[in-house]
């Protein structure tokens, strides 16, 4: 319940508990980044790839063509198609000054996923002011939301991976912040107002890490439409509600506009299109295709019930899988209490963004969002939740000390509780290290053992047709192209689309792959296993388990 006390931090407390945040929480992700030793997921591995040819003088290309979709189809193979540079270009600049590790390309995301936790530390001092809670309750839930945002599992997974999550994360919840300052003093709707143009560069670098930018931006315009007021309460008049959403729209324009030209002239289209047509996809492999590409007809030839069915799965994916266990128990007792934050005004713009996101992915992107689409968006919603649950654990420990007579105050079990399950479920993590360090092992032996038999992959062997195909390009430099989940014709045929290409590397199961050449309706004469050996070294055998390669040809 709101009171007369609004309690606000001063300028000492605030940058104080900001750069104590900003320091423990870097301390966290540090010491998780050390576990990681190679970029995973792929896309991680792409940013650092494209990123590092740039530094190398070969500019905004990629040694993977994982998508068949955009042309060009050729090397040297221009980058974002699909994806946005911003995170690329962060990781370049340190990559100019200390080399092109991927040690070195950690250092962005570890600086932005430690701003974090701070941002969310203002997010929750915003809340508690507006609520009117006393002193002491206030700085427990601002310190218990930065705190528990330190240590959750996801937020410091993707602090140590350098691919769009936390960038984007930390630019949506910038520019949370700033909208209710903008709404509650919304002088630019008559001058400009520096504010106006910081949202608008905030929206214009949020739209270079992630499409889900247009969800932040939309979300700014209808506030500032149907909310705005001055400070009598007056709503604005029409052409004052217009300036407050033409002016941030100018400025994100400046931002974007420039790469809008670059894909324009790269490409044919300044949009991403390849984007918007991955709402077509009936599987996740559709991304790789290349005989059978994404259709309106065939999509809806595979009948409403397997369209619903896309949407139940995307929604439980979305919903349990991206959200509730990787913040268990936080997410869920945040979910429970989501409804009772919508007349907060400071989380009103963090709240319509996640909702936005979470059900724009689910209904439109179902099939691709089972593969990363709102998972690397999620970094908002995890600070959403977290508010949301320290909310409803503070009302809660209020009532029973209201209940129990206490005269102490309580609130901090609340706060406590978040950070303890928080490292309690982020010990999983000491997992992920390990996966890293598998994919890391079996592509530096891979990479060995083909050239101990003669068969090196250098660029001297042509493009390389892989299930992973970023990671083996990442590795060894060669040109890799992305094994669609089609016929072995249709990869016949893909190979004769780019002369010189000789191997089929598979490292694990990939749809129909490798089941598919044991197959008896399957034309498999054009694929020769290539005899790997066995390494000398032990772990080195281990790494390569499972890891087959084929030689391309259907001559005599």
């Amino acid at each position: 319940m709101s009171g007369s006390f609004r309690w606000a931090p001063s300028r000492r407390e605030a940058w104080g508990t900001v750069a104590a945040l900003f320091a423990f929480a870097l301390l966290v992700r540090l010491a998780f980044a050390r576990t990681v030793p190679f970029p995973t997921p792929e896309d991680t591995a792409y940013y650092v790839m494209v990123a590092r040819n740039l530094v190398d003088g070969h500019g905004l290309t990629s040694d993977a063509l994982w998508s068949f979709q955009t042309p060009p189809l050729s090397f040297p193979r221009p980058a974002f198609e699909v994806w946005l540079p911003l995170p690329t270009l962060l990781i370049a600049l340190p990559m100019l000054v200390f080399g092109t590790s991927f040690a070195v390309a950690q250092l962005p995301a570890l600086l932005v996923g430690a701003l974090l936790p701070a941002l969310a530390w203002r997010l929750g001092a915003d809340v508690a002011a507006e609520l009117g809670l006393p002193t002491g309750r206030a700085r427990t839930l601002a310190l218990g939301v930065g705190l528990t945002a330190a240590v959750e599992l996801p937020l410091v997974l993707f602090s140590a991976l350098p691919d769009s999550t936390s960038v984007f994360a930390a630019l949506v919840l910038g520019a949370c912040l700033l909208i209710p300052r903008l709404l509650r003093d919304p002088r630019g709707a008559r001058i400009a107002d520096p504010r106006l143009l910081g949202l608008g560069v905030l929206i214009g670098l949020a739209a270079l890490a992630r499409n889900e930018a247009l969800w932040l931006a939309m979300a700014w315009a209808s506030l500032a439409w149907f909310t705005a007021r001055d400070p009598a309460g007056v709503r604005l008049a029409r052409a004052e509600r217009l300036r407050l959403i033409v002016i941030p729209a100018v400025a994100a324009l400046v931002v974007f506009g420039p790469w809008m030209v670059r894909d324009w002239l790269v490409f044919g289209n300044p949009l991403p299109g390849q984007a918007a047509a991955n709402a077509l996809s009936v599987s996740g492999f559709d991304i790789f295709a290349w005989s059978d590409p994404p259709t309106l007809a065939r999509y809806l030839a595979v009948g409403i019930g397997t369209l619903v069915q896309m949407r139940i799965d995307g929604f439980s994916h979305n919903l349990l899988s991206v959200l509730l266990v990787p913040s268990f128990p936080i997410g869920l007792i945040g979910l429970l209490r989501l409804p009772w934050t919508a007349g907060i005004r400071a989380l009103r713009p963090l709240l319509l963004v996640s909702l936005l996101t979470f059900w724009v992915t689910t209904l439109l992107f179902p099939v691709a969002t089972t593969w990363g689409t709102f998972l690397h968006a999620a970094g908002p919603v995890h600070i959403l939740l977290i508010v949301a649950c320290l909310l409803g654990l503070d009302a809660l420990f209020a009532r029973v000390s209201t209940w129990r007579g206490w005269t102490n105050q309580v609130a901090w079990l609340g706060a406590t509780l978040t950070i303890a399950s928080a490292i309690l479920f982020s010990l999983s993590l000491a997992g992920y290290g390990g996966q890293s360090t598998d994919v890391a092992n079996r592509y530096q032996a891979l990479e060995a053992q083909m050239a101990a038999i003669g068969r090196p992959l250098d660029q001297a062997a042509g493009p390389v047709i892989s299930d992973f195909p970023i990671w083996l390009a990442y590795q060894t430099g060669i040109h890799t192209l992305a094994l669609p989940d089609e016929p072995p014709s249709s990869v016949v045929d893909l190979a004769a689309h780019f002369p010189g290409t000789h191997y089929l590397v598979i490292s694990d199961v990939h749809g129909s792959w490798p089941a598919v050449l044991s197959s008896a309706d399957a034309d498999v004469s054009c694929f020769h296993e290539v005899a790997l050996g066995v390494p000398p070294d032990p772990s080195a055998a281990a790494a390569l388990n499972g890891t087959r390669v084929f030689e391309i040809g259907c001559g005599p």
